[in-house]
């Protein structure tokens, strides 16, 4: 059985999923096919979705609001995250970016000794369920600028700004 619930972040609000096993949604409602999504879990897991908490659930709104505080730079959660071995591989390479850090997608081709494969890996992080928590934020393009974050790119410039002022490095040339 999937659980889901709705976390409250300064961002606005938030659908987390989570089977068992652990973690295996976390996305931004305003999201657009959102519902097609959670859907689509369904399926995968060749279960049904029963609103209401879990042991992994009660954890993640947790450690987001420890985040959210500025309290928390890595996440320590159980993530369950089908998709291809290309796809886990990149997210895995999400995972070892460090807190209020940006890299390029090509960089992220590189850390996975496949540069020719930014393109494949900018679509790795779009099929990313677990926003936030793996932070696929945290990749930016080339020229510096913000694109591709399914949450929308005012909130990935938030969560850069964000972890940047907890991290001690400058935000737009500012350091708090």
């Amino acid at each position: 059985m999937i659980r889901t619930i709705t976390i409250e972040t300064p961002l606005g609000d938030m659908a987390a999923a989570a089977i068992k096993e652990g973690i295996c949604f976390l996305e931004f409602t305003s999201r657009p096919g959102l519902e097609s999504e959670i859907n689509k879990l369904a399926l995968t897991f060749n279960t049904t979705i029963k609103p209401g908490s879990n042991r992994h659930l009660r954890a993640l709104r947790r450690q987001l609001k420890e985040y959210f505080r500025g309290k928390r730079k890595e996440f320590t959660l159980k993530l369950v995250t089908p998709g291809t071995d290309f796809q886990r591989e990149v997210w895995e390479t999400l995972k070892k970016i460090p807190y209020g850090e940006t890299i390029s997608y090509l960089e992220q081709a590189k850390m996975i000794n496949n540069p020719g494969a930014f393109r494949a890996v900018a679509g790795a992080n779009g099929s990313n369920r677990i926003a936030i928590v793996i932070p696929c934020h945290r990749v930016i393009g080339s020229d510096g600028d913000m694109v591709g974050y399914g949450g929308g790119l005012d909130k990935k410039k938030w969560l850069i700004d964000h972890e940047r002022k907890f991290s001690g490095k400058p935000v737009n040339g500012i350091l708090f």
